[in-house]
């Protein structure tokens, strides 16, 4: 199985100066977070920023699982998703088996799980929201903050 890509080609300065995040969105229907990661027939993928967000390139894919993680034929479903996957920070879906959660984390993805539907819109700004504020150790480390940045903001805590 591989996957169909669809890249949308803008100019670059449509972006900050800043260096984006690269995203992916479980989605059947290209407007909602809607799929699990194995039943998932699209990845909508977007650059974030704090400020801006585009998307910058779509994987679909034919031949899935289904919802209960039964693959449709013996071949391996998994890898070719993750490897299609490459490059992006983090991947939303609603749901992810303990095997493909630990291929995706192993290419350096981190999977998070949303318990309900929700518009691809307010995922983005979720993120943004979260570049913005304080991110997440985990976010930091892929973001390339240095390790002293999260020393200061544990000794702003401790001081509060």
């Amino acid at each position: 199985m591989t996957a169909r890509r669809l890249r949308l080609i803008e100019p670059e300065e449509t972006m900050t100066s800043e260096t984006p995040l690269k995203i992916a969105i479980a989605t059947n229907d290209m407007e909602h977070l809607d799929a699990h990661f194995g039943s998932a027939k699209k990845f909508a993928l977007y650059e974030v920023t704090p400020q801006t967000a585009r998307m910058v390139e779509v994987l679909e894919f034919g031949d899935v699982t289904d919802q209960q993680g039964e693959h449709n034929s013996v071949d391996d479903r998994i890898t070719p998703k993750v490897e299609a996957l490459s490059g992006c920070a983090l991947l939303f879906v609603l749901a992810i088996g303990g095997p493909s959660a630990a291929k995706v984390v192993r290419a350096g993805i981190h999977p998070i799980k949303r318990r309900e539907p929700e518009p691809i819109a307010d995922v983005i700004a979720q993120t943004q929201e979260m570049l913005a504020g304080s991110p997440p150790p985990f976010l930091r480390k892929v973001l390339g903050k240095p390790k002293s940045d999260f020393a200061e903001d544990y000794a702003e805590e401790i001081t509060e």
